[in-house]
């Protein structure tokens, strides 16, 4: 095992902004890795219950930890956030908890290889082949050019939400097996 320490939290700055009731706009924030109690608890929220959509503002509201100067993040900012920047925070939530890091893939304009940048400075990440694990060159501090700006690079494929929908779909369906049955469904 290496002495590695393992980064729990992450910076971002968000497209759009929130926007507070004295009309203050909120951009740079901070979200924590997820635990399985932030995945499994809002399952029992009835919001979630009634509206799996919901699970995602309930999800998110429990691990951004700071957005600018608000004191509170709770599920009304998270409502209240521009779509752009709700998405946005979904994409970090499934790069940082299933990669471990807030990376996103990309390819060499000249030769098509693919390589790894940090989506919030736009170095160069390389996988430590002796760990296993993703580590900041910070060689290539600058931001990527391919195609653009570091934004308009994908976010990698990741099933967290989904899967956490599907979750949440699946708690809907035993509660109705349960109260058509009479027994409590597995």
């Amino acid at each position: 095992m290496t002495g590695g320490t393992l980064q729990t939290e992450f910076d971002f700055t968000l497209p759009q902004g929130y926007v507070d009731d004295e009309g203050t706009l909120h951009k740079e924030g901070r979200m924590r890795l997820a635990t399985a109690a932030d995945e499994i608890k809002p399952l029992q929220n009835p919001r979630v219950q009634s509206n799996s959509s919901y699970l995602t503002i309930v999800l998110l509201s429990r691990v951004v930890t700071e957005l600018g100067d608000l004191e509170t993040i709770d599920a009304s900012v998270i409502e209240e956030l521009f779509v752009t920047d709700l998405e946005y925070l979904q994409a970090l939530y499934e790069r940082i908890n299933n990669q471990g890091v807030n990376a996103v893939e990309t390819a060499c304009p000249d030769c098509g290889e693919p390589f790894e940048v940090n989506a919030e400075n736009g170095s160069h990440v390389t996988t430590d082949s002796a760990t296993g694990g993703m580590g900041s060159a910070g060689v290539e501090a600058g931001p990527v050019s391919a195609g653009g700006d570091i934004g308009s690079v994908g976010a990698a494929e990741s099933p967290g939400f989904e899967a956490a929908d599907m979750r949440a779909a699946g708690t809907e369906s035993n509660e109705s097996e349960e109260s058509e049955s009479g027994n409590p469904a597995e």
